[in-house]
């Protein structure tokens, strides 16, 4: 919860143009294997305002990209900078690289994780709904990256999360493990059934950035699980949507919909930013 305080912090003092430097002297690397545009801008802006430098570095221009061991980059990479973040394909990459790293490992998205939009997220919940642990949350789409992260979140904060897939895109069986243990989150194949009485509704893409080829065979499986204005009637009136972005209208959320909430959406990829600029300060700022 510390950090979600200190995003709240980092936000007021960008909106007033105040100064906070913790990172003067402090450098990240960042290795985006997978093409980027929020986690890019909000990181490399981030680490800037904390008073930081940042090293941009993409698979391709890198002896990762050749056939480099991660263990060696992770150890090489260690003695020059304070902090890596990744953007991987593969969680694998993460976990190999934060276990060679004598530095922190931010993952930046991978696979089966994205934790940085999670915080992000939690930040905007709190800031438009209060105390996290009275909402109620529905996830509606393909339980990816950014589901698995809200059902760590879920388990370890204690909030009411419901998941609505797909069966055959539902939740891996670690995840499904960690559900069970966790009484708080509940799994449907219906949304309406997901998003009753919710106070949270968010989706993300059906087809992910890797899975193109799958891209008719989900379209059809997800046909019904649109966040829609017929969807909103059954959460709460003051209901807000979020997306974590790029959106592909009409398919997982109406353009209706989306613009409806779009100072809601906006304001969550603004968030990245400040909930971001928490984490590096909570990493670095005592190393």
């Amino acid at each position: 919860m510390h950090v979600l305080e200190r995003a709240a912090f980092m936000k007021e003092i960008r909106r007033t143009r105040g100064q906070h430097k913790p990172l003067s002297g402090r450098t990240l690397a960042m290795i985006f294997e997978k093409a980027s545009t929020r986690t890019r801008v909000s990181f490399e802006l981030g680490m800037k305002e904390l008073g930081g430098e940042v090293v941009n570095l993409s698979a391709a221009e890198t002896q990762i990209g050749r056939g480099e061991e991660v263990k060696d980059t992770a150890r090489v990479l260690s003695r020059y900078v304070d902090a890596i973040m990744i953007r991987t394909y593969a969680q694998e990459t993460v976990e190999e690289l934060a276990r060679w790293a004598s530095v922190p490992v931010i993952n930046g998205l991978s696979d089966v994780y994205h934790p940085c939009q999670a915080l992000a997220d939690l930040v905007t919940v709190k800031e438009f709904k209060g105390d996290l642990k009275s909402v109620r949350i529905a996830y509606v789409g393909d339980a990816n990256n950014v589901a698995n992260s809200w059902i760590e979140a879920s388990a370890l904060l204690g909030f009411a999360l419901a998941i609505a897939s797909p069966e055959k895109y539902g939740p891996t069986p670690e995840m499904m493990e960690r559900i069970r243990n966790s009484g708080t989150i509940t799994l449907t194949d219906n949304p309406v059934e997901a998003v009753r009485g919710a106070d949270v509704i968010n989706t993300d893409v059906w087809v992910s950035m890797g899975m193109e080829k799958e891209m008719k065979e989900r379209k059809k499986a997800f046909a019904g699980f649109i966040v829609d204005e017929a969807l909103m009637a059954h959460a709460k009136p003051d209901a807000i949507v979020l997306h974590c972005l790029p959106a592909h209208k009409n398919e997982e959320i109406s353009e209706t919909t989306f613009e409806r909430f779009q100072h809601v959406i906006f304001t969550q990829a603004e968030n990245r930013l400040h909930a971001q600029k928490a984490l590096l300060e909570w990493l670095l700022k005592e190393v």
